[in-house]
């Protein structure tokens, strides 16, 4: 979901998640302060882009929010301090379900089948 910087912000940046209620989750997962040990990035985890958003769920670093609507709802009270009615929330996933395209494809190449004398990968070389 978006932050208070806005979607051009998405993918790209760390917010703190709960800026205007604290997120309340049994997850154990820090943010950022888990990577740099810095008590200031407790809670800052990196905004996500909202390019197929409706495809994406469950939401959040916990996966907490199963659906839009519970995405929508949860970051308009802990990022805007908002409490959005009922149709605001629909409004606001029907914007959201707008930026949903053809999901990338990815062929994977045919490998020769590997044998006893095939040599064992080194991925640190």
């Amino acid at each position: 979901m978006a932050c208070h910087n806005g979607p051009a912000a998405g993918g790209t940046s760390f917010q703190k998640m709960g800026l205007f209620e604290p997120y309340k989750t049994n997850n154990p997962a820090e943010g950022r302060a888990g990577v740099t040990g810095k008590d200031e990035d407790r809670m800052n985890f990196k905004v996500p882009t909202l390019r197929n958003v409706e495809l994406t769920y469950p939401y959040f670093h916990d996966g907490e929010a199963a659906t839009l609507e519970q995405a929508v709802e949860l970051m308009g009270r802990l990022q805007l301090g908002r409490k959005y009615s009922e149709q605001e929330i629909s409004d606001i996933v029907a914007f959201l379900k707008t930026l949903t395209g053809d999901q990338p494809t990815f062929v994977m190449p045919l490998l020769p089948p590997s044998s006893n004398e095939t040599p064992k990968p080194n991925p640190w070389q």
